[in-house]
């Protein structure tokens, strides 16, 4: 320690840093979020858009059986949400069935809800298991619930109630 910090460490005077690190942690707090998505709501949505899953449509994953973005002249409110569609038979299909269409737990990854919390899923990590559309947070989980849904759909399913009502409608 040089002299001048030592003088200064027995004044009680801070380092600068200390400084700069509490400035910016006030700043992080008041600042939005970068993170895409909402986890407060009962079906995700992109916080500045409105839109559900990121604008994916959510039907073209069962017919083309990838994730593809929706067009902005094909959509839908449906569950307080704005969905997109990549036409108007994916956008009839689904105001038909959104109960079959919709991912799974609101668009929250199934392996979090199964250990009791809600992480927002990414629509490009997702897999359809009997004709149900999951989506996930990460790839890992993705491919931990493609091995052995059965590990954690029980669970999420018994856990799923309960963390819906703590989400805002």
């Amino acid at each position: 320690m040089t002299a001048q910090r030592q003088q200064d460490h027995q004044n009680g005077a801070k380092p600068p840093f200390r400084h700069a690190i509490a400035v910016f942690a006030l700043i992080s707090l008041l600042l939005p979020s970068a993170a895409p998505a909402a986890t407060t709501q009962r079906i995700v949505a992109n916080r500045y858009s409105g839109l559900a899953i990121d604008g994916f449509d959510p039907v073209s994953y069962f017919v083309d059986g990838q994730a593809r973005m929706g067009e902005p002249d094909f959509e839908a409110a449906q569950g307080g949400v704005v969905w997109r569609f990549r036409n108007e038979g994916n956008r009839a299909s689904f105001l038909a069935h959104p109960e079959v269409y919709g991912p799974q737990f609101g668009g929250y990854d199934p392996t979090d809800v199964a250990r009791g919390v809600t992480v927002a899923g990414n629509p490009r990590f997702f897999v359809v298991v009997e004709d149900r559309l999951f989506l996930f947070s990460r790839e890992e989980s993705r491919d931990a619930f493609r091995a052995d849904p059965e590990r954690y759909l029980p669970k999420a399913e018994a856990r799923w109630p309960a963390l819906q009502e703590e989400l805002p409608q």
